[in-house]
């Protein structure tokens, strides 16, 4: 296997930040010291002048395999998301056929060992028809990352709306439920009023289709759902300041049942941004207001918001480019979410420690994934270097994403990724990716 020794790079962990060398072998990180060195090591890396944090887990990505290869795989994205700094991914179950039931969820996991570069795991979607399938899943707690829940009708035959159900698989399931948290009536109730107001539907509409009424209706009502079933509840891609009361910022996040997390293009984009982007941050929920851009900045800041995913979703450019109502919605980020709130850690909008507390920390204690999240010596040596003085602008020519673009084009970043290590093996350096070591699927310690 590998063995690498890193010297005399600035270790971004734990709540600190400190020079250091990191000893890397046989897929994990074995020693952290000072003056580290090793006849037998196979390489040694100058860290001088860089930053190390632990790879990012994204915990909220499509990748579109199966049945949507034609927008993104597997193989594609995990490419995408290593060049990012990106070191593990959880894939959601809306795909083709969607996956509710474990046959399905099996050739994700096999069709992953085969083809991602990043270490991966992914959810169950539960609709009103599979609870009993879903209940089953408790026998795989410690391999499957989690259920999820289509509070809001995205994904068509995916919507559950049986308060029944969702009651019983809450209190049955001993995984982590996930929900996409809309409520279908309001956002009914609100396009049939525009369509009665708007002559002309524009990308700024879709923020008062699925408003903030429609988020909040449906985050509190399964947040009550679960306090009552003591269920362990994940709110994914919070967009509005409302919802952030539901949240508890006092409770360490270890001993939390009910989290939430905000995405990406929620902390970077607002409704200001439609008029010159249009369809391509088109996403559900919507990106909403400026003022609820700032609002989630200080629920994430303050702890009411636990960490930081990308709800990564690629469409053709062609697809983004039909008129409003056909124009699906998701935005490709998975690449650009590291590099972007470093840039955004170096204007002072966060601290480097906070980026990596949101980014890679708590999504490891939030899933309770094992032996990943940390720069811990016996963790797998996921890492990202990044040298902060090496500039560069977001082009069609450095996408990685199989549908090539992104609503970051033209936009400069003023640090890169150097390297990526997954378990050890040097997956991305110097614009190169290797894919002669693949990852691995990741392990969650359930009791």
């Amino acid at each position: 296997m590998s063995h690498y020794i890193i010297k005399n790079t600035l270790v971004i962990n734990e709540g600190q930040e400190r020079v250091l060398d990191i000893e890397i072998k046989d897929q994990l990180i074995c020693k952290i010291g000072q003056g580290l060195s090793s006849k037998s090591a196979v390489q040694e890396i100058d860290g001088a002048g860089h930053w190390l944090i632990p790879g990012v887990i994204d915990t909220h990505v499509h990748f579109r395999e199966p049945g949507l290869t034609h927008k993104a795989t597997i193989y594609s994205e995990s490419r995408a998301a290593v060049k990012g700094g990106v070191t593990s991914f959880i894939d959601m179950p809306n795909t083709v056929p969607p996956c509710i039931n474990q046959t399905l969820l099996e050739e994700k996991f096999n069709k992953a060992a085969q083809t991602a570069l990043a270490n991966y795991s992914f959810y169950m979607a539960v609709n009103n028809d599979n609870s009993e399938e879903a209940i089953k899943l408790n026998t795989l707690k410690n391999k499957v990352a989690g259920l999820k829940m289509f509070l809001g009708s995205v994904t068509g035959s995916l919507l559950i709306d049986q308060d029944s159900v969702i009651e019983k698989v809450l209190r049955n399931s001993e995984l982590l439920i996930a929900t996409h948290c809309e409520d279908e009536s309001i956002v009914a109730r609100n396009k049939e009023r525009l369509q009665k107001e708007v002559t002309e539907w524009m990308p700024m509409h879709h923020a008062l289709v699925r408003d903030e009424a429609a988020c909040y209706s449906s985050s509190s009502k399964i947040i009550n759902i679960a306090k009552k079933t003591n269920a362990r509840l994940h709110i994914l891609h919070l967009t509005t300041g409302k919802e952030i009361s539901l949240f508890d910022s006092q409770t360490p996040l270890a001993n939390k049942k009910i989290t939430c997390e905000v995405c990406v293009p929620h902390l970077y984009f607002s409704d200001q941004d439609y008029k010159s982007l249009g369809n391509k941050i088109k996403c559900n929920p919507a990106i909403k207001t400026e003022s609820d851009k700032e609002q989630l900045w200080r629920g994430l800041l303050d702890n009411h918001i636990d960490m930081i995913a990308t709800d990564h979703a690629p469409h053709t450019q062609t697809e983004k480019a039909s008129e409003f109502w056909k124009a699906p919605s998701g935005i490709p980020m998975i690449q650009h979410s590291l590099p972007l709130l470093l840039k955004l850690a170096m204007q002072q909008k966060l601290t480097k420690i906070q980026l990596v507390q949101k980014m890679c920390h708590a999504p490891a204690i939030c899933y309770q994934i094992e032996k990943r999240g940390f720069i811990r010596e016996g963790y797998f040596a996921d890492i990202a270097i990044i040298n902060p003085n090496k500039n560069y602008i977001i082009a069609p020519t450095n996408i990685a994403y199989q549908c090539g673009w992104s609503p970051l084009e033209g936009l400069p970043i003023p640090c890169s990724i150097t390297h990526t290590f997954v378990n050890g093996h040097l997956a991305y350096h110097d614009n190169k990716l290797n894919d002669a070591l693949l990852g691995r699927a990741l392990d969650f310690k359930r009791s």
